[in-house]
């Protein structure tokens, strides 16, 4: 009986694994012998229980910290030497920085690496050019990079960061969506129930309550929409990070004062928000394919979404949403003023928005792609 080949898959954070590729593991198990490397946490043992595979823990810091990331690194070259792995695929930078390059001492003939957004293109100064020579490296390390849509391999091209060939698995997103999960059931409708009002037009954000999300400019256009228009409200799922790159005092004193700003946390289930809303709002700086985006869009949401990679390849402007500059509240404001007021618009919208993610983005399809790749390099 032939042997499997090996694929190692590694990130820093075991949440990742645990979300992009669940169900996914258990799926290329029947071709090949699949490992998940990353940070200890509950989300490694589960992904090891669930999907039926091994799962081997080594901490790795998600920022740089020279003393133990050397550490992390020969324990990587450990692992990798007493594996023999025929592929290691990272995603998430810090994996891919160690990963690559443990990968690549030990002789690891296929090194893949993801790169699912890129933080140089709105970084300045010192920080820029820091920033370009790690994901330089990264790719002087890997055999095959796979940038997760157009805008960051544009971005990946432009910038000079590789000479090596850039390719895209199928329309850009490496996760793809459960179409039966992601559905107006009638138990997502009964939890929806509870949060909807009817006599609102209820915009949601779902995501990371901080800064570089956009929320300072949502926050500001928003209140301007609800004091022409108090019949609207805006919902902001996620949690705050009030330690890196927080909203602003101004925004944090909006959010308290107007009561029809809901702050609802961090919701381990987001489809009775989803359902609960008439439109999603993404106002991110920065972004690698949003998978929030395509999960609104398979709810049957229309988005409104700022012009930056992932984002503007979802969303196509005037079919299954409105697309803005970003860092502009007035533009917001206007996309939402539109979005609330243009009945048929918006119905039109909605009503593209599940066909559309579905015909693009079918987790199926999307694994597809991934098997053919690895077929491909590894037989």
């Amino acid at each position: 009986m032939t042997q499997k080949k090996k694929i190692v898959r590694i990130s820093n954070i075991p949440t990742s694994l645990n979300i992009f590729c669940k169900d996914l593991f258990r799926e290329l198990s029947a071709d090949y012998e699949m490992v998940a490397v990353s940070s200890p946490g509950k989300d490694l043992d589960e992904i090891a229980e669930r999907e039926g595979i091994r799962t081997i823990a080594v901490p790795i810091e998600r920022r740089m910290a020279p003393f133990k990331d050397v550490v992390t690194l020969f324990r990587l070259i450990k692992v990798f030497r007493r594996e023999r792995p025929d592929m290691v695929h990272s995603i998430g930078h810090k994996a891919a920085i160690l990963g690559q390059f443990a990968a690549r001492l030990t002789g690891v003939p296929y090194r893949v690496h993801n790169f699912t957004g890129l933080a140089f293109p709105t970084a300045t100064g010192f920080s820029r050019w820091v920033l370009k020579k790690v994901d330089k490296f990264i790719c002087w390390n890997s055999t095959d990079i796979l940038p997760e849509g157009k805008g960051v391999m544009n971005d990946l091209q432009q910038n000079k960061i590789t000479k090596k060939p850039l390719r895209i698995l199928g329309n850009g997103n490496i996760r793809g969506i459960d179409l039966d999960h992601y559905a107006r059931t009638q138990e997502v409708l009964a939890q929806a129930s509870t949060i909807r009002e009817e006599k609102f037009f209820t915009f949601v954000f779902i995501g990371r309550i901080v800064a570089d999300k956009g929320i300072n400019e949502l926050v500001e256009a928003f209140c301007r929409l609800n004091a022409e228009n108090p019949s609207t409200r805006l919902i902001l799922v996620g949690d705050r990070d009030n330690g890196i790159n927080p909203v602003s005092e101004l925004t944090s004193q909006r959010i308290r004062d107007c009561e029809n700003i809901i702050e609802a946390g961090l919701q381990k289930d987001v489809r009775p928000w989803y359902a609960a809303s008439d439109c999603f709002i993404l106002p991110s700086y920065r972004e690698g394919f949003p998978n929030s985006v395509i999960e609104a869009g398979a709810m049957g949401l229309p988005s409104i979404v700022t012009d930056i990679n992932g984002a503007n390849e979802i969303i196509i402007a005037g079919k299954n949403g409105l697309i803005v500059p970003s860092k502009s509240a007035d533009a917001l404001f206007s996309a939402m003023k539109r979005m609330m007021e243009d009945d048929s618009f918006r119905e039109s919208a909605a009503s593209c928005s599940r066909e559309l993610i579905a015909s693009r983005y079918d987790r199926h399809y999307v694994w597809k792609c991934l098997k053919d790749f690895y077929r491909e390099k590894l037989g």
